[in-house]
């Protein structure tokens, strides 16, 4: 469709294309800007971006948290125009450095608690960044820039400069900031001075693949090393091929520790896979699968151990599913997923009093795998609890799924004639009229919509 577009459109020819869009420019600050950069010449162009970035040195209007999609907008807009304008990679890098300069004007004068702003830096301003630097034939050039541009970093976006050095230098001039690095940290005074640098090390190391001086930093910053220490100091022995160093860092982490085990047992597996031990792999991969059952840990385990072994894995995980005394939203999305509708309702059932609604995103993928199984009492129990937690929590924004959710929950009851051992709907309708008889906005909804 856009190849058969432009042909059309280039068949019209130069002159009604720049008549249509003279006319868009008038109504479009984005298409007039396009035009300006059009008809420029490069000097021209290079001047207009100039002053666009230092109009942002200078910002007075405040953005709301309402107005930062279109402020982030108009900033990706401007990197959008130099990349479109500046075909010169010394000058485009000089522009972008000039953009990350004016992140203290920028983050000032607006909110960004959703982030919007700072993804620009992270992304599209990181990645032309990228786009300029790869092309400079001056890299020592580009590598004082980095630094010159990351020794302060008040706003947390300049990081990502170091982060992406390995993107567009040599290993010989990162090991160079390395060096110039080490001496700035040793002039330090101050703990948090000396940290920041620090982590920029740590940083370059890790691209760079050397485990050994990644590992020295990590010591240095922090001096007693902790858990999520050990894991990453394993995880870069990991990357550099160093499999047997890494596996004694991850030995150092306590299993009991539930907070890091699954980054641990993640480690281990990619150790015991570049090992080639199939024995230890599979028990990693089996125990990764039930700690969390998904159809992709299980496709990860049957290539290990044979797609002929998928129904007697199934069975045996169902027997352990139905024989644990608490609810998890993943293994009745599970069953539920491998078409065990029976077991899955089984599982609903013997969990009820367990089902919390506030877990919606979890809840609604169960109910959406089996709409179509026919299966209107586990559904019952699920709609049910959604609409609970929404009532529960008086959470008005929410009144219109809730009403969803009851006109749901009376249309299955209509097809439910065995309500096992849980309280029909009747029931516990009457018993929401009661608890909840005085939320006026969500019952005028539900009555509006009968």
């Amino acid at each position: 469709m856009t190849k058969k577009r432009k042909q059309k459109l280039i068949e019209l020819g130069p002159e009604v294309l720049a008549t249509a869009l003279l006319e868009l420019a008038v109504y479009s600050e984005a298409a007039a800007e396009v035009v300006e950069r059009l008809s420029a010449t490069p000097d021209e162009n290079y001047t207009r971006i100039r002053e666009r970035l230092s109009a942002l040195q200078g910002l007075e209007h405040y953005y709301s948290w309402r107005e930062i999609i279109d402020f982030s907008r108009e900033l990706g807009l401007l990197l959008q125009d130099i990349r479109a304008s500046v075909p010169e990679p010394t000058i485009g890098l000089s522009f972008v450095a000039l953009f990350f300069e004016a992140d203290a004007s920028i983050f000032e004068h607006c909110d960004d608690s959703s982030g919007y702003v700072g993804d620009v830096f992270q992304e599209e301003a990181k990645d032309l960044f990228v786009y300029y630097g790869s092309q400079c034939a001056d890299k020592q050039q580009v590598a004082e820039l980095i630094l010159q541009l990351s020794l302060q970093d008040d706003y947390g976006v300049r990081n990502i400069l170091i982060d992406c050095a390995g993107e567009v230098l040599p290993k010989p001039v990162m090991y160079e900031m390395i060096a110039s690095l080490q001496q700035i940290v040793k002039e330090q005074t101050e703990s948090h001075d000396k940290r920041h640098f620090l982590y920029m090390i740590e940083s370059l190391a890790r691209q760079l693949k050397d485990a050994s001086l990644f590992e020295k930093t990590r010591t240095a910053t922090w001096g007693t090393l902790s858990a999520p220490a050990y894991l990453d100091i394993a995880e870069v022995y990991l990357e550099s091929g160093d499999i047997d160093t890494a596996l004694e860092w991850l030995d150092k982490v306590d299993e009991k520790e539930s907070m890091h085990s699954s980054k641990r047992d993640e480690l281990l597996l990619a150790a015991y896979k570049k090992q080639g031990d199939s024995q230890k792999t599979e028990a990693m991969l089996l125990k990764l699968f039930r700690s969390f059952r998904s159809l992709d840990a299980l496709q990860d385990l049957l290539d290990v151990i044979g797609q002929d072994k998928r129904e007697a894995v199934i069975a045996k995980e169902t027997v352990e599913i139905l024989a644990s005394d608490r609810f998890q939203e993943s293994d009745a999305y599970f069953l539920a997923l491998i078409g065990a509708a029976d077991t899955a309702e089984e599982y609903l059932l013997k969990h009820a009093d367990q089902i919390d609604g506030s877990y919606y995103g979890e809840l609604l993928h169960i109910a959406e795998a089996l709409e179509k199984t026919d299966r209107p009492l586990a559904l019952s129990l699920i709609y049910r609890s959604l609409l609970l937690s929404i009532l529960e929590r008086g959470y008005a924004k929410a009144y219109s799924h809730g009403v969803r959710y009851l006109k749901k929950l009376d249309s299955l009851a209509m097809q439910i004639t065995d309500w096992k051992n849980i309280p029909s709907h009747q029931a516990v309708k009457e018993q929401i009229k009661e608890r909840h008889g005085r939320k006026r906005s969500f019952w005028s909804k539900y009555q509006g919509e009968v």
